[in-house]
């Protein structure tokens, strides 16, 4: 069930049997010489869709756009600062807790966004009760990092080896296959492996480093039918991790 596409009634109607939401986050930044620029949006949107399709759930509107700033180098990247997507992800979540709604489950795509989202939970938890907001005490985010999950990260291990690196991986790579056959892209990547363990600083430090966008990947690897196993190995595990989540107090 898309809250965009439901209307309000349907979505009084749901309240009476849940309180949860999702919401798939990612970002909008380069992913190398063949990935996709809306990749983490993309495959946080499509597994989102599928975990609400799995277990009846309600799936808001995707946050296209995160926070990369060590990315807006690369042409196309574009970045929120942290304070902006704390206060962004507060000015979403207010409404929806005076409207009823206590539980958010946020399934991320984009490892920049893991920090600024905590913060911006503990933020969100402080504004409510500053409010008066009646259940805001009962008002619970959790974070689900597709990338992140157990089966995932043994299928790219098994699939890639050492050579799944941490940006632009093989793997999200072979999800946005999966999920847009017919914007699959093909570069030379020079050297094969992108290289890697360089801290992240800046912008312009990090393209220093990074100089195709590639962090320690392989993505000539990837597959739509890699990208089909990660989709159902996602979608399985955040299913349960939010039914777990709903279900723990």
């Amino acid at each position: 069930m898309l809250l965009q596409l439901s209307t309000w009634t349907e979505v009084d109607a749901y309240l009476t049997q849940s309180q949860g939401m999702i919401f798939p986050i990612g970002s909008t930044e380069q992913h190398g010489p063949t990935g996709l620029i809306g990749t983490d949006a993309i495959c946080a949107e499509a597994i989102a869709k599928g975990v609400g399709e799995t277990i009846n759930a309600l799936v808001g509107p995707t946050i296209n756009v995160g926070m990369a700033l060590h990315h807006t180098a690369f042409p196309g990247s574009i970045s929120l600062r942290p304070s902006t997507l704390i206060a962004l992800i507060q000015d979403y979540l207010k409404p929806l807790v005076k409207a009823g709604f206590t539980h958010f489950f946020f399934i991320n795509g984009h490892g920049g966004n893991i920090a600024t989202l905590k913060a911006a939970f503990s933020e969100t938890y402080a504004a409510l009760a500053d409010l008066n907001i009646p259940q805001a005490d009962r008002v619970r985010c959790r974070l689900g990092n597709w990338f992140m999950c157990s089966s995932v990260h043994k299928l790219a291990a098994d699939l890639y080896g050492d050579q799944e690196g941490s940006h632009a991986t093989p793997s999200e790579v072979a999800l946005t296959q999966y999920i847009y056959p017919d914007a699959i892209k093909q570069a030379p990547l020079d050297p094969e492996v992108a290289p890697s363990g360089h801290p992240i600083y800046g912008a312009v430090d990090f393209r220093r480093f990074y100089s195709d966008g590639r962090m320690g990947s392989n993505p000539a690897l990837a597959t739509p039918e890699h990208g089909k196993q990660f989709y159902e190995a996602a979608v399985k595990e955040l299913s349960h991790a939010y039914l777990e989540f709903l279900n723990a107090e």
